[in-house]
């Protein structure tokens, strides 16, 4: 068993927009690491980053992804820093993974830089998520078989471009 596809990007991207309304157009179900994580341990995510830290979440979703990779057979959504964890990239090597790339104005506009994902609160947001953006860039793109713009596209737009590249034959593709 494995996803028909796992959604990767930053905050803003439109992850848990674009997740829900693909698994829709593909006849699938959809889930969310984050969501994984949150039923496993009864806590948010932003709990875990106060009161544990980055590399305790790191290791709770290392083994979310890695879970949902192996039982999920639809859309898996996962959240914007599990591409970091060298186990996860590996991990997605052997899948379809769609970049939901997003732009400094776009992402800022909507996350409303908010106090909820924990990365972005501090005394400079805009500024961290510039940076959050330009570090993450690369490793996203390492790890993506598909990479689409959001800025300027509706989420139906992005939902109907992605559902007909991922139910078009491999062999077709080539």
């Amino acid at each position: 068993m494995s996803p028909r596809a796992v959604i990767i990007g930053p905050p803003g991207s439109g992850k848990s927009t674009v997740g829900p309304l693909l698994a829709k157009a593909l006849g699938v179900e959809f889930r969310d690491s984050d969501d994984d994580i949150v039923a496993r341990t009864g806590r948010t995510i932003a709990d875990i980053f106060a009161d544990d830290g980055e590399p305790a979440f790191r290791a709770l979703e290392e083994e979310a992804v890695a879970t949902g990779l192996a039982e999920h057979d639809g859309v898996l959504s996962l959240g914007g820093g599990a591409p970091l964890t060298p186990g996860t990239r590996a991990r997605l090597a052997e899948h379809t993974v769609v970049f939901l790339n997003v732009g400094l104005a776009a992402g800022v506009q909507r996350t409303g830089l908010s106090s909820a994902r924990p990365l972005l609160a501090g005394v400079n947001p805009r500024a961290t998520f510039k940076k959050l953006l330009d570090e993450r860039a690369p490793v996203y793109r390492e790890v993506a078989t598909i990479e689409v713009a959001t800025d300027d596209r509706t989420p139906a737009e992005i939902v109907a471009g992605l559902a007909a590249e991922l139910t078009v034959p491999a062999e077709a593709k080539e």
